[in-house]
């Protein structure tokens, strides 16, 4: 056993920093909130905490419920964190890893109390009683909680994806058909469950079924798009004619077909994010 409470504290940094990274969806605010833990634990009777480990989980839960509820708006995800780089068509497409754009979005359309319940028990595997003590509510209601978030999470989860080349080329005939008005043109590309996932200013927007997401698909029209790969995946960013950016997309691709597109549109997100220039 570590001989001090702070060596006992950084063993379980690591662990903590996943936790409310999980939660808050930025590495600042997760530092933020183990640091609070630790000045909490610091001023505690260490030889009255039975289980630390649960006891520092539960503080850095209950730190990060309470960010979570105070922001004004939406939680303020890291969209600096994704990288977007320009695809030149040299690089083979990756496959999106597990805090990509897609999954940043699902997670910000769940509430903090579900968004608490699925972390905490679904990857870190805290049991619902303690999960009721930290949200005030019983077991069986933080249960469907879980469950409920759970759903979201898994109706967005990726496809996996066909190969680089026809990735691209997938995503190339999906702008075409959309810049073109081209309806029967985006149905042939599109799959017929397809979901597009939208963050906007006024909050996140799913818009499901191939019908719906092509009679929406204006915003590939916009001027000045430019390929990119967005954590991986095949995307595309777009101006609006003034030279700001109007939003940034990326796409999975699923035998053959667009099954999943990620999309930001909100400025104030999307000024966050480092951005290639217009051509």
């Amino acid at each position: 056993m570590p001989d001090t409470l702070a060596e006992a504290f950084e063993a379980r940094r690591e662990r903590l920093l996943a936790v409310a990274h999980r939660l808050l969806g930025s590495h600042a605010d997760a530092e933020d909130a183990v640091q609070e833990a630790w000045l909490r634990l610091s001023r505690q009777d260490a030889a009255a905490i039975g289980n630390l480990d649960g006891w520092l989980t539960t503080v850095v839960g209950r730190i990060s419920l309470d960010v979570l509820r105070s922001r004004k708006s939406r939680p303020e995800s890291p969209y600096d964190e994704i990288l977007v780089a320009i695809d030149d068509g040299t690089e083979d497409v990756a496959r999106a890893d597990s805090v990509g754009l897609a999954l940043l979005v699902v997670l910000e359309s769940l509430g903090p109390a579900e968004r608490l319940a699925f972390v905490l028990h679904d990857l870190f595997a805290v049991p619902f009683e303690e999960l009721g003590r930290i949200l005030g509510k019983s077991s069986g209601a933080t249960k469907m909680l879980a469950s409920r978030a759970r759903r979201k999470v898994r109706a967005a989860d990726r496809t996996p994806a066909a190969g680089g080349s026809s990735q691209r080329e997938v995503v190339q005939a999906f702008l075409r058909a959309a810049h073109d008005g081209d309806f029967e043109g985006l149905l042939r590309v599109l799959d017929p469950d397809v979901q597009l996932t939208v963050d906007t200013p006024g909050g996140v927007v799913v818009v499901l079924g191939a019908t719906k997401v092509a009679a929406g698909a204006q915003f590939g029209a916009a001027s000045g798009g430019r390929t990119v790969l967005v954590g991986g995946l095949p995307g595309v960013v777009a101006w609006r004619g003034d030279g700001s950016p109007l939003s940034v997309m990326a796409f999975v691709v699923a035998d053959g077909r667009v099954a999943r597109i990620a999309a930001v549109a909100d400025p104030a997100r999307l000024a966050s994010m480092d951005l290639p220039k217009p051509e």
